[in-house]
């Protein structure tokens, strides 16, 4: 796997989807380091979430609405910082740093979870991880999309997402087999991930460029300030991202409610919960390149309601009696066909919208909106399911995500983005 040499210029925007001899390339080099770094950290990452729900639920006895609580915790904090990290990365062309600065955090949590018991203590640990997480991500996805050219950005995101999503495999895996040797299983799964985590940190600060595009930018450009992000919403094209991104994330039932879901649904052993993740990565993995490219061709805002059409199936599912064992692999496998058709492609479209000067505080903004929406989401669903049981707990949620795709239909962009003008690539997500 080739990556770029840090010391190094990253390859502009126009040479990332042609060669000097006229050929397409596969996709930026810096794309490429960024998909290494994102590999790496999400089997840190995934190695916890892998266990966290089984951990809290059994392990500490928390009720279906403490964890809900808690999960809310966890996206909340993220949202809450993606605002001020896009600024900060924007402000100077310092994506690198920022997404370093959030690598890096979220990499020293790993470690005090091995010396917290209580809720509390839990909580605070995971909000300070789900801060780096949020810091991070509007710079790498900005990173993402000023080395790609508007037309192929569909395809470097898919890409991106698949290598992201190896790591999002591997992770689960790692962790089972922990569980399965070590004494004291919990501690190993933490202590393996925050040395996974500091290799990524490296891999960051070794191979992905300092310098982007973004820093050649003329006198006459706008400059980044939080006002200026603010004042995207009034993009229309950018304000009905936003919009659409919100209502569908009140109806996204956080992950860790589904691998339960499906343990209660299915009786699924304790030593096994790991290894749910597995299927949404796998299909994740095998679908993100497929669906970016897709989107690249048809038009991105097809192909992110199809990926909640998806999810929607999946939460029928869900939903009725049946029992059959193809019942787990047909969730997952909608669960992560869903993500491939969502999560690059959503940021792909927001791009084509966005100056570049403001790109990383603009894919931001339409993360935290999203982020802020399934904070409540798992509020709402662990509630309901604590008081309602489980049935109709995501018997609601799949009436609410079809309210909000109807609404989100009804919000397809039908003007050019800005970029369109000079490419093919249309305002649609």
């Amino acid at each position: 796997m080739y990556v770029a040499d840090s010391r190094g210029t990253p390859a502009a925007p126009a040479d990332a989807a042609r060669t000097g001899s006229g050929r397409r390339s596969a996709v930026a080099s810096t794309v490429l380091a960024l998909g290494t770094v994102s590999l790496i950290t999400d089997i840190s990452s995934e190695m916890v979430t892998a266990v966290l729900p089984l951990y809290l639920v059994t392990g500490l006895g928390l009720s279906p609405l403490g964890f809900g609580l808690l999960d809310g915790v966890y996206n909340g904090f993220s949202a809450l910082v993606r605002l001020l990290g896009g600024h900060l990365a924007d402000r100077g062309g310092r994506h690198k740093t920022v997404a370093a600065l959030g690598y890096g955090l979220s990499a020293l949590c790993k470690p005090l979870l091995l010396m917290v018991s209580s809720l509390p203590a839990i909580g605070a640990v995971l909000a300070v991880d789900r801060t780096g997480k949020g810091l991070r991500t509007a710079p790498r996805d900005a990173l993402i999309s000023l080395a790609s050219t508007p037309e192929a950005r569909g395809r470097a995101f898919g890409v991106h997402r698949a290598m992201d999503t190896a790591g999002a495999m591997l992770g689960p895996l790692t962790a089972f087999l922990i569980l399965r040797q070590a004494a004291d299983g919990y501690d190993a799964v933490f202590t393996v991930s925050f040395c996974v985590a500091a290799v990524g940190v490296l891999v960051l600060l070794l191979f992905v460029p300092s310098r982007t595009p973004a820093a050649a930018l003329p006198d006459d450009a706008p400059r980044p300030s939080l006002t200026g992000a603010l004042a995207l919403l009034r993009v229309r094209p950018v304000r009905r991202l936003a919009l659409a991104a919100l209502l569908l994330g009140l109806a996204t039932v956080s992950d860790s409610f589904v691998y339960l879901l499906l343990q209660h649904r299915l009786g699924v052993p304790d030593r096994w919960f790991a290894l749910l993740p597995l299927g949404t990565a796998a299909a994740f993995l095998l679908l993100a390149v497929p669906l970016g490219r897709l989107a690249d061709r048809v038009g991105r805002w097809q192909v992110f309601l199809g990926g909640h059409a998806a999810l929607l199936l999946a939460y029928v599912l869900l939903l009725t009696g049946w029992q059959s064992p193809a019942l787990p692999f047909l969730t997952l496998a909608l669960h992560g066909g869903f993500y491939a058709a969502t999560d690059g492609v959503l940021m792909a479209a927001a791009a084509g919208s966005v100056p570049a000067p403001l790109r990383s505080s603009g894919l931001a903004l339409i993360q935290t909106g999203q982020a802020l929406a399934r904070f409540a989401c798992s509020i709402a669903f662990g509630a309901a399911w604590t008081a309602w049981g489980d049935r109709t707990a995501i018997g609601t949620a799949a009436a609410a995500l079809t309210a909000c795709a109807t609404a989100a239909f009804l919000l397809r962009p039908t003007t050019r983005s800005p970029e369109s003008a000079n490419s093919r690539e249309e305002d649609r997500p």
